[in-house]
């Protein structure tokens, strides 16, 4: 019994499905709330490309995906889809239970499955950057890899909370530093230089002869730790 069903690439799908066609009742409007007036097309223009305004009102069954959209799709779909047979068997239930994994995206979750569409409509209509927000940080990993894809900037406002929850309690710094007598020598040197996997080392090497008399066991634990990482690859 297959656990697991995966298509071809040439099957991913060439329309999106809109739901409204098959809705027994059209959904409610969306409000203007300076109006209190269903909204129309212009109120969305400054927010949105027009494509996406006509995408939200239509009612057509199946909207057509630009070829440029499913051409970047390919780099991960289509998706796994799994049969959860052991949880089917933990409920005792005949219903067969599937889930569809969308962490095989680049960013990591489902969300560039409609960020590169806004992404390539906005690049359409000549739109240079697109401003958002993000919560924990899934739309704005997803929409800034559509920003870079189709040649546009990305402003994203994060959530305060979880933006500082990002660093895990630790101090971060950009390397080469001024925290250090050895990041400041390569910054008078070049301040623009962009830094180097090997800088960084020195500099959490050469960190804690500042702070701590136990350096050298510090500095040989670190390498213990340096050299176990490199050898696993």
């Amino acid at each position: 019994m297959n656990e697991k069903i995966l298509l071809d690439e040439e099957e991913i799908p060439k329309a999106w499905y809109n739901i409204q066609a098959d809705m027994p009742s059209p959904l409610d409007p969306s409000i203007n709330p300076a109006t209190m007036e269903p909204v129309k097309p212009a109120d969305l223009a400054p927010i949105f490309p027009m494509e996406l305004i006509k995408q939200e009102m239509s009612t057509e069954r199946w909207i057509p995906i630009p070829d440029a959209v499913r051409d970047v799709y390919r780099l991960w779909r289509p998706s796994p889809l799994y049969r959860a047979l052991r949880l089917e068997k933990k409920l005792k239930t005949p219903a067969r239970i599937y889930y569809k994994w969308e962490g095989v995206s680049p960013p990591g979750s489902h969300k560039p499955n409609t960020a590169i569409a806004q992404a390539y409509y906005n690049m359409k209509e000549g739109i240079e950057r697109i401003a958002t927000e993000t919560g924990a940080g899934q739309w704005g990993s997803a929409l800034a890899f559509g920003t870079m894809l189709f040649d546009l900037k990305c402003t994203i406002y994060m959530v305060g909370a979880s933006y500082d929850r990002k660093l895990w309690n630790a101090e971060l710094y950009r390397s080469p530093s001024k925290n250090t007598e050895f990041g400041r020598k390569l910054l008078a040197e070049d301040p623009d230089t962009p830094g180097s996997l090997g800088i960084a080392i020195s500099e959490g090497v050469i960190k804690p002869f500042f702070l701590s008399p136990l350096f050298e066991y510090a500095y040989t634990l670190r390498a213990r730790k340096w050299k176990r990482k490199a050898d696993c690859g």
